[in-house]
């Protein structure tokens, strides 16, 4: 068990009575749930508040990162359930045109059918969580440059980080509040991941990108994974002798789901929230990132649509870019309408206004934080003025992969020769294992045709830029300048381009795995065009990274103040922003007031399959499940019915606090027993990343009910449900089972 010390809660947090929080705001650490006790019991909770501090304990030590989703122990034979769109890269990996899991689903009835999910697959068990806040921030001169002050940071948490890791465990140190305090996480990174089990796509994507982020959803965002390791109980490869993991903790799955009004927890690893940045921060991201995000979503996914027309092995190569685009579109959308049509952007603006108030109050406060807020304001604008610049570089690399993989091998062959500590983070020798396997995962999305056309659209952002903001580069190799007709600047990139993609093996898995052993000289000698081009990038790029440490160190010296001031101002007890480490999130099963007229209720069931079904597009539920609901409906019964609906729930509603990363997460009841997987929230909550609006947020969960019904009604996953202990079901369901 980890607990804060009282002498960090007074460093930290003034405490005040909890019972005076609003709403569910707040992604918890877990050792903070103890002091939410009294605001906890008056929803309803009667268990032991400690026990969510516990992290080897039940229910937390069930709970599993994925490295971007969330999933939890299901069974003492290391079976892990988690969304289906966080296996979507498993089903992927494992599709041909001839067998095509991702539309039809995958079920291994016995161990031996399992399937490795991929090189690269993790499951990742937190075992301690410690303050390290002293090791890290302390005894920095305070005559350190900016840039100084960066490297003895970078420096100590490197070192803590190999400390840490002589345990055999994967181990990182994390900043909260805003680099106020620093926690050293620990974790058993388990390596070989199978896939075990996954509805069809039209049951696990069930109203697609129609649905997406809306409310009522009816879709069964479940899959099944296995965690395996080697026959001394330790992480290994992937290897069919290996045997699965037996966790010290899982989850009782529920048959009675989750009702309207009953309390309910979220345990899991958020993404980021950036709730504690500064209006000028903020404003920039609603009046430039976002709409930028939004315009290059779209242009994107129309490409993806030129290149996906009647190509099903297309399709299925580019299935993760064109979820992830679709997501990251609907949500970017969601959260611009909301911080400019809903008023958070002003909110935001008068609570800053509000804290400058409160520093100029009195002589003391204007002495210790007065200079943070326009210090700040200073970096942010001078990162500002190149900001189209670095935009594109970023999407250069992003747009092909082929030039991806050539700028990591480049820089792992600068980076190899020195020492392991003063190697850049992500390059340590620590790193060199998923460096291999990202690059040996990589052949089962890659296409010569489609990378081509996304570094085509690329080399195009990057051919509009101003005069100041050049790629000078790219610039010399393509031949491009800033004023140039685009009818020249098109010819140019196709001219390169031919050149480019005739003179590679980037895409020669052998020979790109080859790559990763070559000195830098060596790879310049293999006259390979992307290496060619990584090589002409990389002074542009490191210039670039050099800029960024001298900025964080200017930022480690102001934020820890900014955020001191906010919690003194606050005077109570806040969550730090999200920042993918674990975390408990609280709320009761609950509709919403949507807009004017429009009520969501809380629950939705079966019937509304059967209303949306077109069996086209994004409503094409599978025939034999539309046929076993009808069946089902005509005389509603079993052990998985919900009186009050007349039906089996399939998605609902809770006022816990979510974001990205919590997808997959289990939600739990007082019992700590499993009714739910949180894959979502609604479109009109998505800016609460920024600023929470404890009237409208709400948090889309798929019901165990409607998993357990699937299971055994539609799929025939009986070997599954055998496995795992279901509690709540009548004596003659389990007998049945």
């Amino acid at each position: 068990m980890f607990r804060l010390r009282r002498t960090f809660l007074s460093a930290v947090i003034l405490l005040a009575a909890v019972i005076g929080l609003t709403a569910e705001q707040g992604m918890w650490m877990p050792q903070q749930i103890p002091d939410l006790a009294a605001r906890l019991r008056a929803l309803g909770f009667v268990g032991d508040a400690a026990a969510f501090a516990d992290l080897t304990g039940q229910p937390v030590g069930a709970v599993v990162s994925l490295g971007g989703c969330t999933a939890s122990f299901v069974s003492p034979d290391g079976l892990i359930v988690t969304n289906h769109h966080c296996v979507v890269g498993g089903l992927q990996f494992n599709s041909t045109t001839q067998r095509d899991l991702l539309t039809d689903g995958f079920l291994a009835r016995t161990r031996d059918e399992e399937l490795s999910n991929g090189p690269g697959s993790r499951v990742f068990v937190t075992t301690s969580v410690k303050d390290v806040t002293a090791d890290i921030m302390g005894r920095i001169d305070a005559t350190a440059t900016d840039r100084q002050r960066n490297d003895t940071i970078d420096r100590r948490i490197k070192e803590r980080v190999a400390t840490c890791e002589k345990a055999g465990l994967r181990c990182s140190v994390t900043s909260f509040f805003e680099g106020l305090k620093y926690f050293e996480i620990a974790q058993l990174e388990i390596r070989d991941v199978r896939l075990v089990y996954a509805p069809a796509e039209g049951i696990g994507v069930f109203g697609g990108e129609t649905d997406n982020w809306r409310w009522p959803r009816q879709t069964g965002d479940w899959s099944f994974l296995r965690a395996y390791v080697g026959k001394d109980g330790k992480p290994a490869a992937y290897s069919k002798d290996n045997v699965p993991y037996k966790p010290a903790h899982w989850l009782k799955v529920s048959a009675q789901g989750a009702k309207p009004g009953e309390l309910v927890f979220v345990v899991g690893y958020p993404g980021r929230t950036m709730r504690h940045r500064t209006y000028a921060e903020i404003k920039e991201t609603t009046e430039w990132a976002l709409p930028r995000s939004v315009r290059l979503a779209e242009e994107q996914l129309a490409l993806v649509e030129k290149l996906t027309a009647n190509n099903k092995d297309m399709a299925i190569k580019l299935a993760g870019r064109i979820q992830g685009l679709n997501n990251g579109l609907t949500n970017n959308k969601g959260v611009l309408e909301g911080l400019v049509k809903g008023g958070a952007l002003d909110q935001k603006d008068a609570q800053e206004k509000a804290l400058v108030a409160w520093i100029a109050a009195t002589p003391a406060r204007q002495k210790q934080y007065g200079d943070v807020l326009p210090a700040m304001a200073a970096l942010q604008a001078e990162g500002e003025k190149v900001r189209e610049r670095n935009a594109v570089m970023g999407s250069l690399s992003s747009a092909s992969q082929y030039l991806s993989a050539a700028q990591t091998l480049y820089r792992l062959s600068v980076q190899r020769p020195k020492s392991d500590l003063d190697r850049e983070a992500g390059y340590q020798e620590r790193d060199w294992s998923r460096i291999r396997e990202s690059l040996d995962r990589l052949q089962r999305s890659l296409d010569a045709t489609a990378d081509r056309a996304f570094l085509r659209w690329a080399l195009g952002l990057a051919a509009a830029l101003r005069s100041d903001q050049r790629i000078d580069p790219s610039d010399r190799a393509v031949g491009l300048r800033a004023g140039l007709p685009g009818t020249e600047a098109d010819r140019a990139i196709d001219l390169y381009l031919g050149r480019l993609y005739a003179g590679t093996k980037m895409g020669d898995r052998d020979v790109r795995l080859a790559m990763i052993d070559k000195s830098t000289a060596d790879l310049l000698a293999s006259n390979d065009s992307f290496i060619a081009l990584a090589s002409a990038l990389e002074p542009l790029a490191e210039s670039m990274r050099e800029t960024a440490k001298n900025r964080a160190g200017a930022y480690a010296r102001l934020r820890p103040r900014y955020m001191q001031a906010l919690l003194a101002k606050a005077g109570g007890l806040v969550a730090p922003d999200a920042n993918s480490t674990l975390r408990v999130t609280y709320g009761q099963v609950k509709g919403v007031d949507a807009k004017d007229g429009l009520f969501y209720k809380s629950q939705t069931g079966l019937a509304g399959i059967l209303e949306k079904q077109t069996g086209e597009g994004d409503f094409n539920a599978p025939k034999h499940q539309i046929d076993t609901i009808r069946d089902f409906l005509k005389s509603p019964k079993g052990p998985y019915l919900d009186p009050a609906i007349k039906d089996v729930p399939v998605n609902f509603l809770s006022t816990v606090d979510t974001t990205g990363g919590n997808s997959g997460s289990p939600t739990l009841n007082a019992r700590g027993e499993l009714v739910g997987l949180l894959f979502d929230g609604t479109y009109e909550s998505v800016s609460s990343d920024y600023l929470f609006d404890e009237a409208k947020t709400r948090s889309i969960h798929v019901d165990t009910r409607y998993m357990l019904w699937n299971m055994a009604e539609v799929d025939g996953a009986t070997n599954l449900i055998k496995e795992m202990i279901v509690v709540g079901a009548p004596a003659k369901a389990r007998e049945k089972k």
